[in-house]
């Protein structure tokens, strides 16, 4: 059986970035990358659909390590891919990688000190595992029965399975959804098809920005390449921040503002109300981004239309809507969401005990309560997600370099649910659908201190970089016995 100090859980944005932390920051732990496709990139390998991109400025997605150097602030899945590419061959991260293991159970033994993680080909031990593979079911998304749909003649394809050699030209396609997926997927098939309708039970907040940061253009045009990275980081990061602070303090004024700029952008023939007016408050749900206002352009010249409608039925030419209105289809895209996923589903057992992940609290957004060392991954939701799991990833080595240096290996942060007056929330505090159905599996957030998960960079950037380890809730402990890792 094989030993390393840290294994680390996929070989994605966050894991390639975990890997880089580890050889700089804590140099003398041995480290694997445990990934169960066949290529490293996780949501950027596996995407695949028209138009894929980023819905966050490169400059705070990418490393802050290694910069982005591409025109596009906001980027396409493949360029995303092999910037992840050139990232792990440049630091020699990809050599540390182990592909086509599928991480299926991990169990914790406190007397050793140990996990035995065991994959779809072999088993190792490590002293701590870190998983950075998301909270997203990649082997299936969120699949609704429709009414009707085995009566349908054309094709359907959900984006998260999209077939290469799917043909769309001069065909109807209706894309159902109105989330990031729908948005990106509306103007990218739009020059090719014959028209493609965007039909949404509910509308979303859409904001359209440019796809190309001219002020950091002209930043990287003058300054040392390192220098305008960090610059342009640090003010993307301050602005994006002042920006949700502000929309979250004024919802109101928000979502006017968000509304009338959409009515803007569309054609006399599309209102704002009810196509791009929703019930909810700007950031309840994730707001969607759209480069250079392509979405409502497409719109504008009249290649795509928006319905807002329910489904009543499929029928053999396409879809019946409540209202009575029929939508001719040859190719539908069922853009209804994503399934969540806590751990990679990976099985987890304490010292013998199964772990229901539902019946923990998030100790400051990656760990579980009453689980050893053990990390779980997970970027911002009104942010780039790499700020946060780098975040994470350098508060995993201050703990690992803390063990070390106080003789002590296990590290593990212990709660009383009872000392909160507040009822625990989903660790994701977000009533997008896919979290809501994920309600019974998340892991749960209290109302204070390091049991709450809060959407504040620079607050994060306090308390994970700077602040002490011991808290009170962080427990450290030695080994029970001496461990023979020669075994």
């Amino acid at each position: 059986m094989v030993h390393l100090d840290v294994l680390i859980v996929g070989a994605g944005l966050s894991g390639i970035g975990a890997a880089y932390r580890l050889q700089t920051q804590a140099p003398s732990h041995s480290y694997a990358i445990l990934e169960g496709r066949d290529d490293l990139g996780g949501t950027w390998d596996l995407f695949r659909y028209p138009g894929v991109r980023s819905d966050s400025d490169m400059f705070t997605l990418g490393f802050p390590f290694h910069p982005w150097k591409a025109a596009k602030a906001i980027a396409d899945g493949p360029s995303i891919l092999d910037y992840l590419h050139e990232t792990a061959a440049t630091y020699g991260i990809d050599k540390h990688i182990r592909f086509g293991q599928q991480v299926v159970r991990a169990s914790w033994s406190s007397e050793d000190a140990l996990w035995t993680v065991e994959t779809t080909k072999e088993s190792y031990t490590c002293s701590f595992l870190y998983v950075c593979s998301g909270y997203y079911n990649y082997d299936s998304g969120y699949v609704v029965d429709f009414p009707g749909l085995k009566d349908f003649q054309g094709e359907v394809v959900h984006p998260q399975h999209w077939p290469e050699d799917l043909g769309y030209t001069g065909k109807r396609v209706v894309v159902i959804g109105s989330g990031a997926t729908a948005v990106t997927l509306v103007p990218a098939m739009a020059p090719a098809a014959a028209h493609v309708t965007m039909l949404q039970r509910s509308p979303s907040y859409v904001a359209s920005r440019p796809a190309a940061d001219a002020f950091s253009d002209r930043l990287r045009a003058v300054l040392p390449e390192k220098l305008a990275h960090h610059v342009i980081r640090g003010k993307n990061v301050a602005l994006s921040s002042l920006v949700y602070a502000a929309i979250r303090r004024w919802p109101a004024h928000a979502a006017w503002v968000l509304n009338s700029t959409a009515a803007k952008q569309l054609p006399a023939s599309i209102p704002a109300d009810p196509h791009f007016t929703p019930q909810y408050k700007p950031w309840d749900q994730r707001l969607c981004l759209v480069p250079d206002a392509d979405l409502f352009r497409a719109l504008r010249d009249g290649t795509a239309s928006v319905v807002t409608d329910e489904i009543d039925t499929f029928t053999p030419d396409g879809i019946r809507l409540r209202s009575g209105e029929e939508l001719p289809a040859d190719v539908v895209v069922t853009a209804t969401g994503l399934q969540m996923a806590v751990l990679g589903k990976i099985e987890l057992t304490v010292d013998g005990s199964h772990v229901d992940v539902h019946d923990t609290f998030v100790y400051k957004g990656m760990m579980l309560s009453g689980v050893p060392n053990l990390a779980w991954c997970i970027g911002y939701t009104n942010n780039s997600w790499t700020l946060r799991s780098d975040l994470t990833s350098q508060y995993v080595c201050r703990l690992l370099n803390h063990l070390d240096a106080t003789g002590t290996t296990i590290c593990v942060p212990e709660i009383d649910p009872a000392e909160y007056d507040a009822p625990p929330r989903p660790v994701v505090d977000l009533t997008s659908g896919y979290i809501r159905r994920a309600a019974n599996i998340l892991p749960r957030q209290g109302s204070t201190g390091p049991w709450r998960l809060r959407q504040n960079y620079p607050r994060d950037l306090l308390t994970l970089r700077y602040r002490h380890l011991n808290d009170g809730a962080m427990q450290f402990k030695p080994t029970r016995k001496p461990v023979d890792l020669t075994r």
